[in-house]
């Protein structure tokens, strides 16, 4: 069994890890506090949607790829193979999707969550285990049963409480709490997962392993990571404007906070009042009295 390392560049790859978990379930959060608040389905599924990418794709996949980096066996390659990798974060932004999109809607009830809970679980397990079957090395993967039976039980237990936090917690404070647990939660699964992991290599065929090397992934996953950060926000902000000029059901308000295309103008409100004006009759003269002498 050849010597494996979790930890190549120290606590650098774990605290990146669980800031990108924190940041992820904290814009995840907001959005599904926010969706709870629409008044309509179709905009309570664009903050779901948006909520789905935070923590599928921030929280959970971009966090398992950044520890990733720390890993390293010193006796062979490791290299990345890409179709498998997207293929990975497929999973992760699917499962927290339907999660989300059955909590999101109707009433709040524990058998629901738990029902979501282990079909979003199952999807983060299956995400984990995909981008494990993305690493080439030389040499086979194997497992130990019972540590992967406790990042299967962590891994549900997690999506459960996440999915819980997502249609109970507000307010920034009770947020970021809860988006602290959710990152522990991540990582203990992950890490879990990986400790699970034990690497056999081949004693006779030299090491020859294709893709790409963990350290080229560096510049993807940040790119990735910022198109995520940034299209979330842009996102948020998109339906909180259109959320602002609207009453809720995507009708105009009138007034001062009505959208531009339909805005109750000052030159209508002019209009308007001169149109009135010339309608109504003008008042007629009234005639002076001569005072007269008593």
């Amino acid at each position: 069994m050849a010597e494996v390392h979790h930890f190549t560049y120290g606590a650098f790859n774990p605290i990146a890890a669980f800031l990108l978990a924190f940041v992820g379930s904290f814009f995840g959060l907001l959005s599904t506090s926010r969706a709870r608040d629409a008044r309509t389905r179709g905009r309570r599924n664009r903050w779901l949607v948006i909520a789905a990418f935070a923590i599928g794709g921030g929280a959970i996949w971009l966090m398992h790829f950044t520890a990733m980096l720390g890993f390293e066996v010193p006796a062979s390659p490791v290299r990345f193979d890409v179709p498998v990798t997207v293929t990975s974060l497929v999973f992760a932004v699917g499962a927290v999707g339907v999660g989300l999109l059955m909590v999101g809607h109707g009433r709040r009830s524990l058998p629901k969550v738990v029902v979501a809970g282990v079909l979003t679980g199952g999807g983060v397990l299956a995400m984990h285990y995909t981008g494990m079957r993305a690493m080439h090395m030389g040499g086979e993967i194997h497992y130990n049963v019972p540590l992967v039976a406790a990042s299967v039980i962590i891994a549900v237990v997690a999506a459960t409480v996440a999915l819980w936090f997502t249609v109970s917690v507000r307010g920034y404070l009770p947020i970021s709490g809860a988006a602290a647990i959710m990152a522990v939660a991540v990582c203990g699964m992950h890490y879990t997962g990986m400790a699970a992991l034990s690497v056999h290599l081949d004693p006779v065929a030299p090491p020859v392993v294709e893709g790409f090397r963990p350290l080229a992934m560096i510049v993807p996953i940040t790119l990735i990571t910022a198109a995520t950060i940034i299209g979330v926000a842009l996102s948020g902000l998109q339906a909180m404007t259109e959320e602002e000029f609207t009453d809720g059901a995507g009708s105009p308000r009138r007034g001062l906070h009505a959208e531009p295309g339909n805005a109750w103008s000052l030159k209508q409100a002019t209009a308007a009042t001169a149109t009135i004006a010339a309608r109504r009759p003008s008042p007629r003269p009234v005639p002076m009295r001569t005072p007269t002498n008593g």
